[in-house]
């Protein structure tokens, strides 16, 4: 029998804990929608993959990060949310949100974040996909000035972005798909709210030993 220790120092088994979350808190789990089946891309590096999906990073601000998720407007047409990742926590450094899916985009995300630490990163490793928008004259020579060194992996392999995607995905499940927005303020506000506020600030992350982003961040 596996006992398990809350953060709150209780113990139960996941059968007990299970049941006193549906019956008596009212929490029942999101199931997740099946997605398509990916298939292998040709080889193609603009970037030579330095990751080599080696997610384990010790120190902040060494390795980030970044990708762009799709999410259906309130008037039905799509927006597009950049995000940027440290490794060395799972903490979102920035994120941004627009109409348009563009370098200009990712560029303005990467600088918030590079902005937000104390000290400008030095030696950072930054992970993306081949993505027009990463490849871009306009991307790449402010990484270049900054000196910030892109990693990119093959195209259509799906594992070499597994800690974004898991993001995204547990944005999506947590905010996106649980509440209706009006207008686009509306939804930049909550996913500012979401990620500063709720998703490094509170919410326990596994590859944390559960504890919160920002607990190792500040550790």
């Amino acid at each position: 029998m596996v006992i398990f220790l809350t953060r709150d120092g209780m113990r139960g088994t996941k059968t007990t804990i299970h049941k006193y979350m549906n019956k008596e808190l009212q929490l029942y789990c999101i199931p997740a929608k099946k997605r398509p089946k990916y298939f292998d891309g040709k080889k193609h590096e603009l970037f030579p993959n330095l990751l080599l999906q080696n997610f384990n990073v010790e120190e902040k601000n060494t390795v980030w990060c970044t990708d762009f998720t799709y999410i259906k407007g309130w008037d039905g047409k799509f927006q597009y949310n950049c995000s940027i990742l440290d490794l060395s926590d799972r903490s979102i450094v920035a994120t941004k949100i627009s109409r348009m899916m563009t370098s200009d985009l990712a560029k303005e995300t990467l600088e918030t974040a590079s902005l937000s630490q104390k000290e400008r990163p030095k030696g950072l490793i930054l992970r993306s996909d081949h993505g027009s928008q990463f490849a871009s004259y306009n991307f790449t020579e402010y990484c270049l000035k900054n000196e910030i060194t892109q990693s990119m992996s093959k195209a259509g392999c799906p594992y070499d972005n597994a800690v974004m995607e898991r993001y995204f995905r547990t944005m999506k499940f947590e905010l996106i798909n649980r509440f209706e927005f009006s207008n686009d303020k509306q939804l930049e506000t909550a996913i500012s709210e979401y990620v500063f506020g709720w998703y490094n600030q509170i919410r326990p992350h596994a590859s944390n030993g559960y504890k919160t982003p920002n607990e190792i961040r500040n550790a």
